[in-house]
């Protein structure tokens, strides 16, 4: 079960190879009372996995949404996606320290997992202290202004 005091909306995507993990992101994340917007995929039917990278990234990109969480078989190409997009700063995390790393120092705003790479157990675990983890700032965030003269 996830406890947070991070944020009350979030987006999730995956691709079919990740569409079980997806599904127990989603319930946990609801049963906390955040309110997740499902942008699919909708069943473990072979699709292409930038079409659901790229509804989630935009999201984060213009603003509308703070966090996103993408899920693929390995996580890479959801991250190779999403991080096309300006200001989205994603994440992909196979352990707790990444997780909290990526909160902490890169306030990281969209979660990436591989559904194939990390267990059930493990995976709410890492969205649990991703979604936990505030961002320090100060010297941190002097280093993520440097993202947008990139």
């Amino acid at each position: 079960m996830i406890e947070t005091s991070g944020p009350r909306r979030i987006i999730i995507g995956c691709d079919h190879a990740a569409y079980r993990l997806k599904e127990i992101l989603k319930t946990a994340m609801e049963a906390q009372g955040i309110a997740v917007i499902d942008a699919g995929a909708h069943s473990e039917v072979a699709m292409d996995y930038p079409d659901t990278g790229k509804a989630v990234a935009q999201k984060i990109a213009s603003g509308e949404l703070e966090r996103g969480v993408l899920l693929c078989g390995t996580g890479l190409g959801m991250s190779m996606v999403a991080n096309r997009y300006p200001h989205v700063r994603a994440a992909l995390c196979n352990d707790l320290f990444a997780a909290a790393l990526s909160r902490r120092h890169n306030n990281a705003n969209i979660l990436v997992l591989g559904g194939r790479v990390v267990g059930d157990i493990l995976a709410l675990e890492i969205l649990k202290t991703w979604l936990e983890t505030p961002f320090e700032g100060g010297r941190h965030q002097r280093r993520l202004d440097l993202f947008d003269t990139i």
